[in-house]
């Protein structure tokens, strides 16, 4: 097994987490890989430092040392190579990074004998054909007015018929797996991780019009920035690369045929994580 490590510098100072978890995977017979620009901070080790497409096409898993964020940056190029990810974290939740650095030791060696399951994780599809913007999402899209001064108007079509018409902060739409993220602190509802679903939330909406949607996977969506609103307002998916969008514009949303596979040791996981760090803070 060729484990492609993708650790935080930020989170993991001074590598120890990162060394502690590739001892364990070489002592349990794994190749470790490691992107060039880890080579001056890791070069001591014996890992194959190969320039970061090259390792990961040469991988066959990817371990991230950080939190969820460093698993969406990095999920993004496992799904194009349709590479498995697993997560250590260091964060303050972690419902992606689900490995602890308490159960390195149990789960490390089980990951370097391809002992584990995959969990095919739904991803969106999100596309402002006026602007030429097109991106995949792990956790959410997200449209959120460029002023926070007032609220802007939108309209949400479930295959092209109205089912929705907000004055809010801004509307998400979440995969499952998103939905303990963004979607969550804005009300919605924490879905089962593999349900073939996504779901719609406005944020902070006036007149009490919170109630947030739920979608079957064939269903295509589209969120109009109406006309009337004051300002400009953005689009983005999982935080980056914002489109700015003029009123009157569209974004089309839908589940994507691709999946992200996170490795998983036990079925029962997410529903761990909901007890565990949201339930019993």
């Amino acid at each position: 097994m060729r484990i492609l490590l993708y650790p935080n510098r930020s989170k993991d100072t001074g590598f120890a987490v990162t060394r502690q978890a590739v001892a364990l995977l070489q002592s349990s017979g794994a190749e470790v890989l490691a992107g060039q620009r880890f080579r001056p901070a890791l070069g001591d080790m014996d890992l194959t430092f190969l320039p970061r497409a090259d390792a990961l096409r040469q991988a066959d898993a990817v371990l991230t040392v950080g939190g969820d964020g460093t698993m969406l940056e990095a999920g993004a190029a496992c799904i194009e190579q349709e590479k498995p990810i697993l997560g250590v974290n260091l964060g303050r939740t972690g419902f992606l990074a689900t490995c602890e650095v308490s159960e390195l030791a149990t789960k490390l060696p089980r990951l370097a004998a391809g002992d584990f399951a995959l969990e095919p994780r739904s991803l969106l599809e999100a596309e402002c054909a006026a602007h030429g913007w097109r991106h995949t999402a792990i956790n959410e899209v997200v449209l959120y007015g460029k002023s926070r001064l007032h609220p802007m108007d939108y309209t949400v079509f479930c295959d092209g018929v109205p089912v929705g018409r907000y004055r809010c902060d801004g509307i998400i739409a979440a995969t499952p797996t998103g939905s303990t993220a963004y979607a969550l602190s804005a009300g919605g509802p924490a879905l089962d991780a593999l349900a073939q679903v996504l779901e719609i939330i406005p944020i902070c909406a006036h007149g009490g019009q919170h109630v947030p949607l739920v979608f079957s996977a064939g269903r295509r969506l589209t969120v109009t920035a109406e006309a009337e609103n004051r300002d400009n307002v953005f689009v983005c998916a999982d935080s980056q690369d914002p489109c700015e969008l003029v009123p009157g514009d569209t974004v089309e949303i839908s589940l994507s045929a691709r999946r992200l596979p996170l490795i998983s040791f036990d079925h029962t996981e997410q529903f761990r994580a909901v007890i565990n760090k949201l339930m019993r803070r």
